[in-house]
């Protein structure tokens, strides 16, 4: 999926320019029908629907006006555990990530008007295309120049004055024998926390994408397919997961200084991942 602008304000999905700018004139020879299925896939005018309806919007606005469009209720548990905005300290949140998306939105949504906007994300940069989202994002593209300039970004992220919000895993989550879990998570999250003594805040995301996705996801990985064919398919998921109730749990913030020298940041990593997915079963 690619997201371009069409005048001068609106920012759309075209997939038929995609398929041009990708395949050249071998595009004209894409059957009619594959074109059909890939914008039915990514909701095309759907999508495109909603990005000018919400084009004045950005920030934590936006992420609002999401969560209305997608009609999410948002169940949440552990309030009590969400550190003032009047403390004057800042926090990295990591969630599990059962989505792929519109977890990362309500997070936002709900971080954002609790902080008043004061949230970063470090996301893929293809989602800074979203005019109203690239506001709250440090974008993430781990290959060509973007790539040597990745841990800058990731320095710059931490010591701004924002809380941080991070999905620790880096895609959405998985079906591993019979269960839908994060991969393992990466200790970034960990070692810069300590270096900026930001306590962590973990939350767990209940939720799930339908058993089509993990099953292909599945087959990929058996297959050696190297792209994330999946991740084609999660606009979809989004739209299938409308109109549903997701409980978001907020767990006790874990002190910066607990991350010491007798674990390793990934092991510390994982420790934190476990905390996580015990809040749901608490």
């Amino acid at each position: 999926m690619e997201v371009v602008m069409t005048g001068d304000t609106i920012f759309t999905i075209d997939i038929e320019k995609v398929l041009r700018d990708k395949a050249g004139e071998k595009a004209r020879h894409i059957p009619r029908f594959v074109v059909s299925w890939l914008k039915r896939i990514v909701h095309e005018k759907e999508v495109n629907g909603f990005l000018e309806s919400s084009a004045h919007l950005s920030g934590v606005e936006w992420l609002e006006a999401c969560v209305d469009y997608l009609d999410m209720r948002l169940v949440i548990e552990g309030t009590e555990n969400l550190p003032s905005s009047d403390d004057g300290k800042l926090y990295t949140f990591v969630s599990n990530h059962p989505l792929g998306g519109i977890d990362g939105v309500a997070l936002g949504a709900i971080l954002g008007r609790h902080y008043d906007g004061r949230i970063k994300y470090l996301v893929n940069d293809l989602l800074m295309n979203l005019r109203g989202l690239a506001p709250l994002c440090v974008p993430i593209n781990k290959t060509g120049s973007q790539g040597r300039d990745f841990p800058a970004m990731v320095e710059a992220c931490f010591h701004s004055p924002n809380q941080v919000i991070m999905f620790p895993a880096g895609i959405c989550s998985r079906k591993i024998n019979g269960i839908v879990c994060d991969l393992p998570w990466r200790k970034t999250f960990i070692t810069k926390s300590v270096e900026t003594h930001r306590d962590v805040v973990p939350i767990h995301f209940g939720g799930h994408n339908s058993r089509f996705f993990y099953n292909l996801a599945n087959v990929s990985k058996r297959l050696g397919i190297k792209f994330n064919v999946a991740m084609l398919f999660l606009v979809d998921e989004m739209y299938k997961n409308r109109h549903k109730t997701f409980t978001v749990s907020i767990g006790k913030p874990i002190p910066w200084q607990t991350f010491d020298s007798s674990r390793t940041p990934s092991e510390w990593a994982g420790w934190v991942k476990k905390s996580v997915y015990d809040l749901c079963v608490s």
